[in-house]
């Protein structure tokens, strides 16, 4: 699909900017991707599109749109309303949203937070990530033993927006090895066309 005027910043590090890009590459968007350190988030022409001086922000056009899932769902909603990536049923669009929820929850405090302890040397702060991982990452491997992908039959936005924190949950000390089912959803993931894996360091 052609557009003009899309750029996101992000860093390549952040599993929220990856979800947002994979998402752009999965829909064959044009886009402008701009590496914005911590200095460039500093700065007032940042600070205007964020105040928070978080990645990732989309600028499309006159727009700017923080907050990785909100930018997912707007992305879908404006460029590709007929797709899959929200299911169009309220039963199915209430599980991606639930998903979605657990993505900026538990998936960020747990193997997010617990990767980011792990790169600043925070051990305390990494033990505390890995008590709500190991929560949440069974509790994901039950739930895709009985199913493809995490809230429909076929990938949608949730997928997406869960993904890139548990695809570098190693980098947290955190091992997969006992999630087969967990292992097997990011394999299916990765073998989609055009999809771009987590950046692994």
């Amino acid at each position: 699909m052609s557009n003009s005027g899309i750029t996101l910043y992000g860093v390549p590090i952040s599993g929220h900017a990856h979800r947002v890009e994979q998402l752009l590459l999965l829909l064959g968007l044009d886009y402008q991707y701009i590496e914005a350190g911590l200095a460039m988030r500093q700065t007032p022409e940042f600070l205007a599109m964020n105040p928070l001086g978080q990645v990732p922000v989309l600028s499309d056009g006159d727009l700017a749109l923080s907050d990785s899932n909100a930018i997912m769902v707007y992305l879908v909603r404006r460029y590709a309303p007929d797709s899959q990536w929200i299911p169009a049923d309220p039963v199915g669009e209430a599980h991606m949203q639930r998903w979605l929820s657990t993505a900026a929850g538990e998936i960020a405090y747990g193997p997010a937070a617990a990767r980011f302890a792990r790169r600043s040397n925070r051990p305390d702060a990494q033990a505390r990530a890995a008590l709500i991982a190991q929560r949440i990452l069974p509790i994901m491997d039950r739930h895709l033993a009985t199913r493809a992908f995490l809230a429909a039959e076929h990938p949608t936005l949730a997928d997406l927006a869960c993904y890139g924190y548990i695809a570098v949950a190693p980098e947290g000390d955190l091992s997969l090895e006992p999630y087969a089912q967990l292992r097997a959803w990011l394999t299916r993931l990765e073998a989609l066309p055009r999809f771009k894996p987590m950046l692994r360091s």
